[in-house]
């Protein structure tokens, strides 16, 4: 594969192809990293007139109906904060997202898979804490042989991550598209170096 295996879990509508609206939440903060909070424009228009977000930056282009022009949104804010949610679902894309999209046995991108790092025949659960992203070879090396019986180690550990861990891994896989009116919302809250 060509390396960028993470696209392929990252759906992209027809209608977000051309000006995309970020999203935020009331904190001004986007409801989403990864993948990046979008709505289509015809939806973000939709909920301006419905007044359930504020309009906060806008593309040159309008759109016009037989009474009305209007530009289009570039950044929403909501009107009302959505709680982030504190529970992490157990998922293949937050699984890969929580390694990195990187194989944990060699680092390798594309073509990933998940292995049970205690083989299920060997009493091993589905589980956070026991499932790895593992490429296609590094997994059928394994098999269902201990790491120790296969001469393999992982590169770290498998735990359950937190809902603001995978916010910030999430972070370091922008979007093919970033609109310059974006940039001041995506990276507002992140540490400055000294």
């Amino acid at each position: 594969m060509d390396g960028d295996f993470r696209t392929d879990f990252v759906r992209e509508p027809g209608a977000l192809r051309h000006h995309p609206a970020l999203v935020l939440n009331a904190d001004y903060r986007p409801l989403s990293y990864y993948p990046l909070s979008l709505w289509p424009w015809q939806d973000a228009i939709k909920a301006a007139w419905l007044d359930r977000v504020d309009i906060v930056a806008e593309y040159d282009e309008t759109v016009r109906s037989p009474s009305t022009e209007i530009r289009i949104p570039s950044v929403v804010v909501l009107k009302d904060f959505v709680k982030p949610q504190k529970r992490v679902a157990f998922t293949r894309f937050n699984l890969f997202l929580r390694d990195g999209f990187q194989c944990q046995y060699c680092g390798a991108k594309g073509d990933l898979t998940f292995d049970h790092v205690v083989p299920r025949a060997a009493g091993g659960v589905t589980s956070w804490e026991n499932v790895v992203a593992a490429c296609s070879p590094c997994n059928l090396k394994k098999g269902s042989k201990s790491l120790h019986r296969a001469g393999m180690s992982l590169r770290k550990p498998p735990r359950r991550p937190n809902a603001e861990e995978l916010r910030n891994i999430g972070r370091r896989f922008p979007p093919n598209h970033l609109h310059e009116s974006w940039m001041d919302f995506l990276y507002w809250d992140t540490e400055l170096d000294a």
